[in-house]
């Protein structure tokens, strides 16, 4: 049994990677936030709320740039600090109202593409490429 990568998949794998990113900058133009800020909302409107060292984690960026996107996004009036209910020494991330405008837009926005991308899909094939993606999304 040959274990090695096809060299088509790893062409394949660029090439779906180019385009979603493609697509992330242009619905997200509009919205006047740079992916990064579009992509810090939308893990806050996942998890409700966060703490720094953990959307930090979740983002793969250190605390302190994050530091100074949460900054921003305050500004923007798209997110808040409030004191952790678990830990009164920290604070957790949470969106606000304008923040979960955004959150709810551009979340409408990829479950559309997931239907477009998975139209053809049977219902068989939507369940294989969740539990791939899944094992991609873990090991990575």
């Amino acid at each position: 049994m040959n274990h090695s990568t096809p060299p088509d998949l790893t062409q394949l794998l660029i090439e779906l990677y180019d385009k979603i990113s493609s697509w992330e900058h242009t619905v997200v133009k509009d919205s006047g936030l740079s992916p990064a800020q579009m992509h810090a909302v939308e893990i806050v409107g996942h998890h409700q709320q966060l703490r720094m060292k953990e959307m930090a984690e979740l983002m793969g960026i250190t605390t302190g740039t994050l530091t100074v996107m949460v900054d921003r996004l305050e500004t923007l009036g798209l997110v808040h600090r409030q004191a952790n209910p678990n830990d009164r020494r920290s604070y957790v991330i949470v969106l606000t109202a304008q923040g979960q405008h955004h959150f709810n837009a551009h979340h409408k926005l990829h479950d559309m593409l997931t239907e477009e991308l998975t139209a053809s899909f049977d219902a068989q094939e939507k369940v294989a490429l969740q539990q791939l993606l899944f094992k991609l999304v873990r090991h990575f």
